[in-house]
């Protein structure tokens, strides 16, 4: 039975009568209303196609057959209570390991990104028998109650920082207190977490764990300094603490070079969280840990459960994710598209003042927008208006970072050459007509 389908405009009124007005919408002011979607496409109720530079959650591409067809075929066979024993967990988790270091071998499914965070600070804090958290300013690690207590991004509009958070300079080297001309910013700003856990420690607290997103997203789309995680891993566990790496937007490939993003930086984080693109869109998320932390999560008697995270049709689904980035050689595709996406908007730069800064890797990219150079005065303004006019060039994309003056490039990992020319051809044109 096909279920009813109404005009754009009835959809729009009945969604603002019953889903929560905080519940937000892309392009809140003309929202599109997107009816199908194949690879990196959206279609709208009247056929029109949509280039999506949006979804990193459809990692593979939207609908892909291969993970359609894997769902559909287990969901067919068996889905159930994952307290009963069944071959695709284990089998999954085994291909997981494969990706990761040696030392992170035990894992919990759940299934959000948001959970995976909680999880991770659940097992931190049994581990070290601390409290006390050190995270990144701008950083967001979800939306459930103990994560906006660790995210400045969303506790500075609430109720503040809880005594027990401890917030780091964000090693932004474009708007931060160390920039690029610094001789070494990667220490520099370990440094800073150094001289936080000393501040900690002289109120008599202890540090449980580090927080941070391997490739800070709605900080602006930052990348790291070389040898700043290095060194900070080494802070924290000499604060008898652990480093937990968030790769819920940028694992799996993103980053082309490298499976997950912390690997850019040469060294093991104690806890890995991961999400969005493990499912291509199905709900399912991660936490992967050593031995010894989740020995110590075992050891305090208290049985942790999942009804759903694991189950045999997420499990089949994540499994069939993995096969298609290897088979259509995804990580390729982000090292080779990313990087003459990346190319093309450096040449925009030096055409347009209005591009302060273009950074990233793969196809996780950022492009600055700023009033003048020489100040870095942010162009919020500028930014919205560049996002509307890709709109209406049927080219979804969005801003971000603490003044939302960064346009963020995260498109499903099966984009295009064609996709990339495509799109800096119309920002070429908007900035243009200025």
């Amino acid at each position: 039975m096909a279920l009813e389908v109404f005009h754009k405009n009835e959809t729009l009124q009945m969604r603002r009568k019953l889903i929560g007005q905080s519940c937000r919408l892309f392009f809140s002011h003309d929202p599109v209303k997107i009816v199908r979607a194949r690879g990196q496409y959206l279609y709208d109720e009247n056929g029109m196609q949509y280039l999506d530079c949006i979804s990193n959650v459809q990692h593979v591409g939207h609908c892909h057959p291969s993970i359609t067809q894997a769902a559909a075929a287990q969901m067919d066979l068996l889905n159930t209570n994952t307290r009963f024993l069944h071959d695709n967990i284990v089998l999954y988790a085994n291909r997981l390991a494969a990706t990761l270091p040696k030392k992170l071998s035990v894992f919990y499914f759940v299934n959000s990104g948001s959970e995976a965070n909680d999880l991770a600070l659940r097992l931190a804090r049994q581990y070290t028998r601390h409290q006390d958290v050190i995270v990144q300013d701008h950083a967001y690690h979800g939306h459930v109650t103990s994560l906006i207590d660790i995210s400045p991004y969303k506790f500075r509009k609430l109720e503040g920082q809880k005594e027990w958070v401890h917030v780091a300079p964000l090693p932004d080297t474009y708007h931060g207190i160390y920039r690029e001309d610094h001789p070494d910013p990667g220490q520099a700003y370990a440094d800073t977490v150094k001289s936080l856990i000393e501040e900690v420690h002289k109120k008599g607290r202890k540090i449980s764990s580090f927080f941070a997103e391997s490739l800070p997203s709605v900080g602006g789309q930052i990348i790291f300094p070389a040898g700043y995680c290095k060194r900070v891993a080494e802070y924290v566990h000499e604060a008898g603490g652990v480093y937990v790496a968030d790769e819920i937007q940028t694992g799996f490939g993103r980053v082309g070079s490298h499976f997950w993003a912390f690997q850019l930086q040469d060294f093991c984080p104690d806890i890995v969280t991961m999400g969005k693109p493990m499912g291509n869109g199905h709900p399912v998320a991660c936490v992967a840990t050593t031995e010894e932390i989740a020995g110590a999560f075992t050891a305090n008697g208290v049985e942790y459960f999942n009804t759903f995270g694991g189950n045999p049709v997420s499990c089949a689904i994540g499994l069939a994710v993995l096969d298609v980035i290897e088979k259509e050689d995804l990580r390729g595709n982000a090292v080779r598209v990313g990087g003459h996406l990346k190319q093309l908007l450096l040449q925009l730069q030096t055409k347009h003042p209005l591009i302060g800064d273009v950074r990233g890797v793969g196809l996780f990219l950022g492009m600055e927008l700023v009033k003048d150079r020489a100040s870095r005065k942010p162009a919020t303004e500028e930014a919205a208006h560049v996002v509307r006019r890709l709109k209406e060039e049927r080219i979804v994309m969005s801003t971000d970072g603490p003044w939302d003056s960064v346009i963020k490039f995260k498109p499903p990992m099966c984009f295009s050459m064609e996709d990339a020319e495509r799109v800096s051809i119309c920002i070429d044109q908007i900035l243009g007509g200025w």
